[in-house]
């Protein structure tokens, strides 16, 4: 997969999925945006992968503010003078272990915001500029709980479903314009965060896919590499389980 002349921009890309997807995409010859909360970490990242800044920018932002993400957008147009693939990666899962009746409204409105509103924004300024650029293609982050519910985690499960939602009507809207759509549901992967969890519950993580392990971002990274690809060119709308076997039971 060569993405070369290509400019990319992956939300919440300083860890985690986010990171190893960015990574791969400069390894493959893209021009990176990298996106995050902290200004600081993403010009960092930035400078990891391109120490001049010639093919890596960072760029601060809150991602569930739609003002800072048309800025992330028109600022990352302005250095590269195009947009031709983004993932929409960030998000938050907010707190764990709560039914509906003791989800609170503020973390309802938190996951919300972070993790279906964000990707909403996102798309409605990155079509525009992908348009101008002749066509791109757009890889959204779901997850398997937006494809099933999962006690505990309404608000995510919920957000997770809507971005689902999301990527097939924009998918449906430009499938003749040139801009492709897709996202993945990941099960359970092995993140630095993840893996700081209890022993206990790392292996119920793994032992609820089939394969009885979670999934390396590398795998997913590579997946989300595919759909942005050429070679994924008749690929728009669809929701791509990357779970071990997880949905399967």
């Amino acid at each position: 997969m060569n993405f070369q002349g290509k400019v990319a921009l992956v939300t919440g890309s300083t860890t985690g999925i986010g990171e190893a997807i960015a990574e791969q995409l400069h390894q493959h010859g893209a021009e990176v945006i990298i996106a995050s909360r902290s200004l600081q970490k993403a010009q960092q990242k930035a400078r990891s992968l391109s120490a001049d800044g010639q093919t890596a920018l960072g760029i601060g932002c809150d991602v569930s503010k739609p003002e800072q993400v048309c800025q992330l957008i028109h600022g990352s147009v302005s250095h590269f003078g195009r947009l031709d693939y983004a993932v929409n990666n960030a998000g938050t899962t907010g707190e764990h272990n709560k039914n509906v009746t003791e989800q609170t409204e503020d973390n309802w409105e938190n996951v919300i915001a972070n993790s279906l509103s964000s990707v909403f924004y996102c798309m409605k300024y990155e079509i525009p500029e992908m348009l101008k650029s002749g066509g791109g293609a757009i890889v959204n982050l779901s997850a398997v709980n937006g494809l099933v519910g999962i006690a505990g985690l309404a608000p995510y499960t919920a957000a997770k479903h809507g971005v689902i939602g999301l990527t097939k009507s924009a998918a449906i809207e430009f499938a003749c314009k040139g801009v492709r759509v897709n996202a993945v549901a990941p099960g359970y992967v092995s993140t630095s965060r993840v893996n700081e969890l209890p022993e206990e519950i790392l292996k119920s993580f793994a032992n609820s896919h089939p394969m009885a392990r979670m999934a390396r971002m590398d795998e997913v990274a590579e997946f989300v590499m595919f759909l942005l690809s050429e070679k994924a060119s008749f690929c728009t709308g669809g929701i791509y389980p990357i779970d071990g076997g997880y949905l399967a039971r």
